[in-house]
């Protein structure tokens, strides 16, 4: 699997698994949906081990960029709120600066 398509299926997992226990804390959801989150925040982790990096701490700092990219996708998606132009700003930057992390040359 490509780092792109494993950072996208991490994020899918944990906004997920993370939004399960708001449903449920925040929102008065059914408790039992508190055992999927649990699984999704599981394979979220189980997820992140298959990013071609040297590092873990590296990976997870560009996975950052992802996720908060991704949070802007959910909230529009799941959440009916339409991003506005800084949420869309701030989102292109945090992918930029995860590129960078991922990708620069080191030597």
């Amino acid at each position: 699997m490509t780092t792109a398509f494993v950072y996208a299926l991490a994020a899918l997992a944990e906004i997920a698994g993370c939004f399960a226990f708001w449903a449920v804390v925040r929102s008065g959801a059914n408790p039992l949906w508190l055992a999927p989150g649990a699984l999704s925040l599981i394979a979220f982790g189980a997820l992140l081990t298959r990013v071609d990096a040297e590092a873990a701490g590296r990976a997870f700092a560009a996975y950052g960029g992802v996720y908060i990219a991704a949070s802007l996708v959910w909230l529009w998606a799941a959440e009916g709120f339409r991003p506005d132009r800084w949420d869309l700003t701030g989102g292109a930057i945090c992918l930029a600066g995860a590129a960078i992390i991922l990708y620069a040359p080191r030597g």
